[in-house]
């Protein structure tokens, strides 16, 4: 792809990693920051790239993990029961197909569930639960799944390849949940590289947010940052049936400022800060209000005496399903927003976010 931005996007969206197994991801990430600072990794899988000598300690973080599911039980059948791996709606699963990363390859496979035509009239109106779906890959016997490689614990991802939409400047894809912040995260690297910064930054690609944001735990020891930026995607409000008093963030609208989530209040200066800098580029930015979910800033804002945090986000449509949709515009003034701020973060202004 010719496009520099939508092929990070793309080989970014692509690569697998759920919770727990994000070698694949992770092996992406190392190659994408290699040259751009001193490159090491945590106990749990965390990559951490530092850059600079003096100068406050930045933390920029973004998950790689992406939601998925693990192999749980294979039937006498040959059918697939799954556990999920990160949060999922019932209603986006069925019909989708699905890759299940084996110790003999990958293996494809498409979630089911009762036919609707051997349902009853009543059973049919029903949201079908994850407990009651399977992933079929073609088998007729458990002998026939063991031979392809499938096994108990194996990881299963989403089978969705990334795509630019009408118009040119919207990407669909799975797992802009957070790999936009991953692809936000290496620019913003790139860009300090060119253009230097007065500080030490430390671009971390977390592990396991998903399921409790475990690597922002391991990685904030790592670290001990001063302050932290956390790069995140957000949840575009612009579909049919949301009311603007439950989101009014839309795709196009210009980056986020989270202003509370469900594990954080931002530190004011820091967001005030934020805010300034978008005015003086010209930035437009939208408020974010997330009453039902966190980011890795839930834990990082918590390392030992409290670490002045904001999470920074790019809009996307349908997250946490096979197919989110991101607008292009959004995701560079978001690296232009993140550029700025980390080059204002001089010792006098983080003394000033803690006072």
């Amino acid at each position: 792809m010719s496009d520099d931005l939508a092929g990070l996007l793309k080989v970014l969206t692509e690569a697998h990693g759920v919770p727990g197994y994000e070698a694949e991801v992770r092996e992406v990430m190392r190659r994408l920051l290699e040259g751009l600072g001193e490159i090491e990794q945590d106990n749990i899988g965390s990559l951490i790239c530092r850059r600079g000598e003096g100068g406050p300690r930045v933390m920029l973080a973004a998950h790689m993990d992406e939601i998925g599911f693990m192999v749980k039980h294979i039937t006498p059948e040959g059918f697939i029961r799954f556990t999920p791996l990160g949060g999922w709606f019932d209603q986006v699963l069925l019909g989708q197909r699905v890759v299940i990363k084996t110790h003999k390859g990958d293996v494809i496979g498409v979630i089911g569930a009762k036919p609707p035509h051997l349902l009853p009239p009543d059973e049919r109106k029903k949201v079908v639960e994850k407990k009651d779906m399977y992933i079929d890959i073609g088998a007729t016997s458990a002998k026939e799944v063991e031979e392809a490689g499938v096994r108990i614990g194996d990881p299963i991802v989403p089978l969705a390849p990334f795509q630019v939409l009408a118009g040119g400047k919207t990407y669909l894809a799975k797992a802009f949940d957070d790999r936009v912040g991953c692809a936000v995260l290496v620019e913003v690297m790139r860009r300090l590289a060119q253009e230097g910064h007065p500080n030490t930054v430390y671009a971390v690609a977390t592990v396991q947010e998903e399921v409790g944001l475990r690597g922002a735990a391991t990685s904030v020891e790592k670290v001990s940052p001063e302050v932290a930026l956390i790069l995140e995607s957000d949840i575009a409000g612009d579909v049919p049936g949301i009311k603007p008093e439950e989101s009014t963030v839309k795709l196009g609208g210009g980056p986020t400022i989270v202003v509370y989530d469900a594990r954080m209040i931002p530190n004011l200066r820091l967001r005030d800060l934020a805010v300034e800098t978008a005015r003086v580029l010209g930035i437009p930015i939208q408020f974010s209000v997330i009453e039902g979910g966190a980011t890795d800033g839930g834990v990082i804002h918590l390392h030992k005496g409290g670490v002045p945090t904001l999470v920074l986000g790019v809009p996307a449509r349908h997250i946490h399903s096979h197919g989110g949709i991101v607008h292009r515009d959004d995701v560079e003034q978001a690296i232009a927003l993140v550029t700025a701020l980390v080059q204002r973060l001089d010792a006098e202004t983080v003394a000033r976010l803690r006072s």
